[in-house]
Parts: structure tokens; C-alpha cells; sequence
């Protein structure tokens, strides 16, 4: 406890606040409109928030403390995209099985140690360029949303750059706000929409049915493991983190099957929001920002307790808003992708597609651009790479007498 305190930080525990106000107004949009899509009544839907909150929030606070890592889990923004379009086809205990079944296959890949071999031959440039791709679009929506609303977004940008420039430790506090008072001048808050309700887990028993594991359980390994772990694991080795895989994938994937009969479809390791506590504007000693995993865990459970309400408290923020806050958070995790990539003269093409192919956004046969960039990154730096290697190699041998 004297470490904790010592180590504790107003900068670290704000970063965390703002990957849990990040995460919660972007991808659990996708959560409700998989549940609308499913038909799925409130008290199932409040069940559901409650279990990918208290499940992210107590896996990221146990490995944050005891990893001293700053581990920030959430639930499976792919995943939850996959359901949109096929939780409707099976029934919810159907699906839960399927849940299930997911996170055990994602548990045995931890536990092998498959996983920390992929990431240990992974360039580290292709790896640096997947984490700009994937944060390319916030910070670009950061500018689009200019247009949308001018006053906000401009003086939200003024307050970073004012701030950087003298207090760089609270320029993201000042930037929120500000933002929020800007927003409250304008009569953007929308306050009055927010109602308090505490909220209540829904057991629901899994149902074996081969037809929900072929086309939920495993597509929802296969998707979370490359869109989530993979990238998730990048930000961690790119922000200077050497931990192994094994015990955070081992962790997120156990706590996932206790949480699916509550409605959980798995929580597992972070990456957008990630990038925001593994930063310098968490802390500038790199030793001391596993503050930021354990404060995102604790607000994650604070607000996991009160699911009923989440929709109505970030639907009073303006988008606008919130695109800006994520996207000036992650400036600084944008630019040590993006020197990691082009660190590497040899690297430096491999890397740039895996960058183009990640920010593009395009998904093929139902995979993400992430897992197609890590695809073209690893065939084009084995083709530039690898095969210029063995003909040096060859020319060399054929010149020796």
C-alpha cells in the first residue's frame, strides 16, 4: 500500500477516467445495437453492461497491481460487432454456450504460450505501424469534427497546446474541462436525459448448440484474438512493456467464462484506450503508470454497478466532444507508433502498408483491417526483407575462393 501511494498520480488516475469515458461512448454503441438487433428486454441489456464492466474492471485492476503494468482490459469491440448480425439467429443461452466456448479456446492459447511466440517474431516496426493505423482515425475525427461544432473542438485544441506547452501532466484534464464547460455554455449537455438505477445480474444457464459455436464461439476467438490481443500487445511492447502474454491473455479469457452466464460476450486486453495509460501523458515515468490500469479498473466497476444509466449519462455528452478528447489523447500514442514504424530503414516499406492497410478501415471475409494490415505488413517485410537476406547471403558464399 505505501508503494501505491507513493506511486499515485492525479495524471495516471485522469488517463484511466478517460479510457473508461472513451470505452464506454464508443464501442458499448455496438453493445446496444447488438442487443436491439436481438430483441433482448432491459433487464438482460443492464445484466450484460454489468458483467463486461465488472469483469473488465476487476481483470485490469489485478493485473495493473500485481503485473505493475498498466493492463487495461475491456470487452470485445469486434466481438460485439460480430453479434450485431448473429446474435439474432440463436437463442441467448445458445449464445452464452458460445461465449463460453470462445473463452476457453482463447484461455488454452494463453495458457500454451502460442501466443507470446507470435508476438516475440512480430517486427517490431509492423507492430508500431498496426498501433498508428489503428488510432489514425481518431486523431483524424478529431479535425473532422471541426466542421460539426468550431467553438468546441477549437478551444478543446487551444487548451492542449496551451497546456502541453506549461503543464503537459494536466493538459488532457484541462482539455475535458473545458470542453465540458464550452459544451454546457452552448446548451450541449444534455443533463436532464440522466436518470441513477443500480444494476442487477441476470444468470442465464449456456446452452450447447453446435450451430451458435461454429458461427459465434469460434469467430469470436478468432476475431478477438487478432483485433483485440494482438494490437492490445502492440501498445504494450511499443509503449516499452515486456510483459508476457501468457497471464494477461490467461486472466481476461477466465474471467470471461465466469462472466458469461451474466451476459458477457468476453472481455480481453485493450488497445485504443490502451494507448492512452501506457503513454507520457499518464506518467512520465514509464515504472509508475500502472497507476492509470488500476484507477480504469475502478471506475470500470463504479460504473459496471450503475449499467442501467450508462446510456443516458454518455448520451448527454456531445460526440463531437468525446471524438476530440480521445483523439488529443492520443497524440502522443499515435507518434511513437508512427516513429517505431519508420525507425527501420529495412522495415520502413513493410511497415508502411501494415500502416495504409490498418488506417484504410477495410474488412475482408469478415476480419478487421488490423488483422489484414498485420497480413500485408508480415508478406511484404518477408518478401523485402527476408529475400534480399538470402541473396546477399548467396552472393557472399559464391565470393569465397
Amino acid at each position: 500500500m505505501d508503494t501505491l501511494r507513493k506511486d499515485l498520480s492525479l495524471s495516471a488516475v485522469i488517463a484511466g477516467f478517460i479510457a473508461v469515458i472513451i470505452s464506454y461512448a464508443g464501442p458499448l454503441i455496438i453493445v446496444f445495437q447488438a442487443a436491439k438487433e436481438a430483441h433482448l428486454t432491459n433487464d438482460v441489456v443492464s445484466s450484460w453492461i454489468w458483467a463486461i464492466s465488472i469483469g473488465s474492471g476487476i481483470t485490469g485492476l489485478f493485473l495493473s497491481w500485481r503485473l505493475r503494468v498498466p493492463v487495461i482490459t475491456a470487452w470485445s469491440t469486434p466481438g460485439a460487432a460480430l453479434l450485431v448480425s448473429m446474435l439474432p439467429t440463436v437463442t441467448l443461452p445458445q449464445a452464452i454456450g458460445a461465449y463460453v466456448v470462445a473463452s476457453v479456446i482463447i484461455a488454452l492459447v494463453g495458457l500454451s504460450g502460442a501466443f507470446d511466440k507470435l508476438m516475440s517474431r512480430l517486427p517490431k516496426a509492423i507492430a508500431a505501424a498496426m498501433l498508428a493505423g489503428i488510432l489514425f482515425r481518431f486523431g483524424a475525427e478529431l479535425f473532422t469534427s471541426i466542421k460539426l461544432q468550431p467553438a468546441l473542438v477549437l478551444s478543446m485544441i487551444a487548451a492542449y497546446l496551451m497546456f502541453k506547452r506549461f503543464s503537459p501532466r494536466y493538459a488532457i484534464l484541462s482539455v475535458l474541462i473545458i470542453g465540458c464547460a464550452v459544451a454546457a455554455s452552448f446548451g450541449e449537455l444534455n443533463s436532464g436525459a440522466i436518470t441513477i438505477a443500480v444494476a442487477h445480474p441476470v444468470f442465464i444457464a449456456p446452452e450447447w448448440n453446435w450451430h451458435a459455436i461454429i458461427n459465434i464461439g469460434l469467430p469470436l476467438a478468432l476475431v478477438t484474438l487478432t483485433g483485440q490481443y494482438v494490437p492490445g500487445m502492440a501498445v504494450l511492447r511499443t509503449s516499452g512493456y515486456n510483459t508476457a502474454a501468457r497471464s494477461i491473455i490467461s486472466v481476461t479469457a477466465i474471467g470471461s467464462v465466469l462472466m458469461a452466464p451474466f451476459g458477457s460476450h468476453g472481455f480481453n486486453l485493450a488497445a485504443i484506450t490502451a494507448a492512452i495509460c501506457t503513454g507520457r501523458e499518464a506518467h512520465e515515468n514509464r515504472d509508475k503508470r500502472y497507476i492509470a490500469g488500476i484507477a480504469c479498473g475502478v471506475f470500470y466497476i463504479l460504473m459496471g454497478t450503475f449499467g442501467a444509466t450508462l446510456a443516458s449519462v454518455f448520451s448527454a455528452l456531445p460526440k463531437e466532444l468525446i471524438a476530440s478528447l480521445a483523439g488529443l489523447a492520443l497524440f502522443g500514442a499515435i507518434s511513437a507508433g508512427l516513429t517505431g514504424a519508420m525507425a527501420d530503414e529495412k522495415q520502413r516499406e513493410a511497415a508502411l502498408i501494415t500502416f495504409l492497410v490498418t488506417a484504410s478501415g477495410m474488412s475482408f471475409l469478415g476480419l478487421a483491417a488490423a488483422f489484414w494490415g498485420l497480413i500485408f505488413g508480415l508478406v511484404a517485410h518477408f518478401v523485402l526483407t527476408y529475400t534480399r537476406e538470402s541473396k546477399a547471403a548467396a552472393l557472399a558464399e559464391g565470393s569465397r575462393p
